[in-house]
């Protein structure tokens, strides 16, 4: 066996290693949150967006803020930016495991659309500021700045909209209300102090995965030939959001349908953030300035799925295409034939 042959498998069995922790203690974090957020008594969509979008977004934040301190640009954003796309893609999956009616139709909320709204804000302004001249303040772009404030507001929007919402989706047979998940929890009698420390012990695993997951990521790129925009976009990106894609599907088999779409836009807008946080820890210059056309790709792809997304909680078609959503339907193909096209252009 020769030492590329030998190298690349050591970096593939970390790199797989780091997947399946990623995806176990990933499920331990969502289920332990999921937890603690109900009781705190919030509403599904801001206990999806704070404590599982946030917390199953460890592994990004490790992935790409590793990737981003060793001067990989490239793969520090995609990472980021890549996970927005396959995330929204699993809310399709989601509704394939949701066999009442769409997903979609069921899990409309004023907290979601407006999730889904702030999503589209935070993927525009790094899209804006790859195309604007790359000023810098002291060692960051302003648009890092402006994102970070910009995601504190929009929880802030996002809980609002939920304590004092001006508009309500209409109620139909399938229409689940929110908190009506069919589980049943004993876990009341657990000590809060002991539920925060198997949170963080989850947390702090996963995220160790990530930083490995990272370590892995640019050796496999250059072993394969695959470029760091494809590689960071697709498979660490994928790989680093299985948090995410179990939390979705246990939301969604418990009834938590509310829960399922808000936990997977509310860590969109996190992963946003992320790539503001690589422009500090970058030390190239402005992380905005390395974009090129493959990040400019990953984020268009972002919003037009997110987009599509909205569309179908806001048309809310009951049954679709083998009964899915026409929005699901579209997600799937689009992202496809988005990293298809990737492919091809290396």
């Amino acid at each position: 066996m020769s030492d590329n042959t030998f190298g690349l498998l050591s970096y593939l069995a970390l790199f797989l290693t780091a997947g399946i922790l990623i995806l176990v203690f990933g499920i331990r974090m969502t289920r332990v949150a999921a937890i603690l957020a109900d009781r705190t008594r919030l509403g599904e969509a801001i206990l999806g967006a704070l404590f599982i979008g946030a917390s199953t977004s460890l592994p990004e934040i490790a992935t790409s803020l590793t990737a981003a301190f060793d001067g990989h640009a490239n793969l520090a954003f995609s990472n980021a930016i890549g996970s927005v796309a396959g995330q929204t893609t699993f809310l399709a999956l989601a509704d394939m495991a949701y066999r009442r009616a769409n997903l979609e139709h069921a899990a409309a909320s004023a907290e979601n659309l407006m999730l889904a709204t702030f999503v589209i804000i935070m993927l525009t302004i790094p899209l804006l500021a790859t195309a604007t001249p790359q000023v810098m303040l002291g060692n960051v772009h302003p648009a890092s700045i402006f994102m970070v404030v910009a995601y504190i507001y929009g929880i802030r929007l996002v809980a609002r909209t939920h304590t004092n919402p001006m508009w309500q989706p209409r109620h139909t047979s399938e229409t689940r209300a929110i908190g009506s998940s069919k589980g049943s929890d004993d876990s009341t009698t657990i000590p809060l102090s002991l539920l925060w420390l198997r949170f963080g012990t989850a947390a702090a695993v996963t995220a160790i995965a990530g930083f490995l997951l990272a370590r892995s990521a640019v050796p496999i790129s250059k072993y394969t030939g695959l470029s760091e925009t494809l590689f960071g976009g697709l498979f660490t990106g994928l790989t680093s959001s299985l948090p995410e894609l179990v939390s979705a599907l246990t939301a969604v088999r418990l009834g938590s349908l509310t829960l399922a779409v808000g936990s997977v836009l509310g860590g969109n807008a996190f992963d946003t953030v992320i790539v503001a946080f690589c422009d500090w820890t970058y030390t190239g210059g402005s992380i905005f300035s390395a974009a090129g056309g493959h990040q400019v790709f990953l984020l268009s792809l972002g919003i037009l799925l997110t987009a599509i997304l909205m569309s179908g909680l806001v048309y809310r078609e009951k049954h679709g295409i083998g009964n899915i959503g026409m929005e699901s339907f579209l997600i799937l193909s689009v992202y496809t034939g988005a990293f298809i096209l990737l492919f091809i252009m290396g």
